[in-house]
């Protein structure tokens, strides 16, 4: 037989034949576990919503921890991490589908991640308790989830402005898209195009709502029905990532959350356009405004809501409540100050300190808290604004709402990191 080698430049000679098949080089056939667990902790944090300041930062501390050289790169769609020396080392790439914050998930991975580098599990018992979390069923039923879609819908329509009528077809409208989002997740194609596909809905129905003669205001009744799939965080998150020096993960996030806006902003016109071809122009009705204390009831009602659609631990609920308050509360006082657009930084602020001494104090993310605030405060709302006034050909109110989206957002940005400087943080994954 001709001594032909292989691909890692060994013949038959040397012991290897064709029939036995290829080894393993000894850099890969010995496995470290150490290693092995750091990439799992990596696909965790990452399907858990974690932007790629954070996750590399955290990726990093447990190498250390665990004695290890390891450098990381993170994406919205792929984790790459080395290991070893500069001129010896071992280079790994995890492909990643972006995923939705899951508090739950993060606050159990959390804990794991303490037992390892604290000595009370093994890196291999830790990668097998991992890899659990990643079959984990739901924590809230379907009938929840959906009565979430519907709770969330409902209590934006009064932060948005609306009155009774609006907050009524906003909640109607978000069980709709909570069931739409059910039937997506079974069907992979739809799921591609659900947002557009949402947003044609909501606006269908906002519109025939007030075609029937219900005193709705048809655009905050399609804004409130798909306030949960506008694309805020993942913004806010991009302009993080920016700001922190992370400019391919930014800028492909930031991409990512404003084909999504314009996918929302095309559906919610081809709904519109859809109506008024049927039925005419709908006249706009004046909105009546809701008494103040009404506030309070949205203030609980929609942290509770996002304790669901964010999967948090019924633990949390409370603390999700306050950093909403607290949040809101915030951005009240920082924009009797500063201006509206500029009041976002009070809110991030207040907020982003309290995250952190949540954390301190509980020895858990400040990840559990801070999300769920900042979703009070993100600038979707006022970016599909702006989208929509583009398609109505209004250019001067569609790009001074594209600044102003901007401007939040940057504010938002600043607000947490500041916060995260003069506010004690933990040591381990924060």
């Amino acid at each position: 037989m001709t001594n032909v080698p292989d691909a890692f430049g060994r013949t038959p000679s040397s012991g290897w034949t064709p029939a036995q098949g290829i080894p393993l080089p000894s850099s890969l056939s010995n496995a470290d576990p150490r290693v092995a667990f750091v990439l799992r902790l990596g696909r965790a944090l990452h399907t858990s919503g974690y932007a790629a300041n954070r996750l590399e930062e955290a990726l990093s501390l447990a190498s250390d921890r665990l004695g290890l050289t390891g450098q990381f790169f993170s994406t919205p769609t792929s984790i790459m991490a080395s290991f070893g020396p500069q001129d010896d080392q071992r280079t790994f790439m995890i492909r990643v589908d972006p995923g939705d914050s899951d508090l739950g998930k993060l606050a159990r991975t959390d804990e794991v991640t303490r037992e390892v580098l604290n000595g009370r599990l093994s890196p291999a018992e830790g990668t097998v308790r991992l890899g659990q979390l990643e079959h984990t069923p739901p924590a809230y039923g379907r009938g929840l989830t959906t009565l979430a879609f519907g709770v969330a819908s409902g209590s934006a329509a009064r932060f948005l402005g609306g009155g009774w009528h609006e907050c009524l077809a906003g909640l109607a409208i978000g069980l709709i898209i909570g069931l739409l989002a059910l039937v997506a997740g079974r069907m992979p194609a739809l799921g591609k195009v659900f947002e557009p596909i949402a947003a044609l809905t909501a606006s269908v129905l906002a519109a025939a709502m007030a075609a029937v003669g219900l005193p709705v205001s048809v655009f905050l009744a399609t804004l409130a029905g798909v306030i949960v799939l506008i694309p805020g965080l993942m913004l806010t998150t991009a302009m993080t990532e920016l700001s922190t020096r992370h400019l391919a993960s930014g800028t492909a996030r930031f991409m990512g959350a404003l084909v999504l806006l314009m996918g929302i902003a095309f559906g919610i016109a081809l709904g519109t356009k859809l109506v008024a071809l049927v039925h005419g122009e709908i006249p706009a009705v004046p909105v009546e405004a809701l008494p103040e204390w009404t506030l309070l009831i949205a203030l609980v009602t929609t942290p509770l809501a996002f304790v669901v659609l964010l999967k948090a631990e019924p633990r949390d609920a409370p603390y999700i409540i306050l950093a909403g308050a607290l949040a809101f509360a915030g951005a009240r006082i920082g924009a009797a100050t500063l201006g509206p657009e500029l009041g976002a930084f009070g809110g991030a602020l207040v907020t982003g300190v309290a995250a952190n001494w949540y954390a301190r104090i509980t020895n858990r993310s400040s990840q559990i808290v801070l999300v769920p605030g900042l979703l009070l405060l993100v600038p979707g709302s006022v970016g599909l604004r702006s989208l929509t006034s583009l398609l109505d050909r209004d250019v001067l109110l569609g790009v001074e709402g594209a600044f102003r989206m901007v401007l939040i957002a940057v504010s938002l940005v600043s607000g947490i990191l500041i916060a995260q400087i003069i506010s004690p943080k933990r040591t381990l994954l924060d």
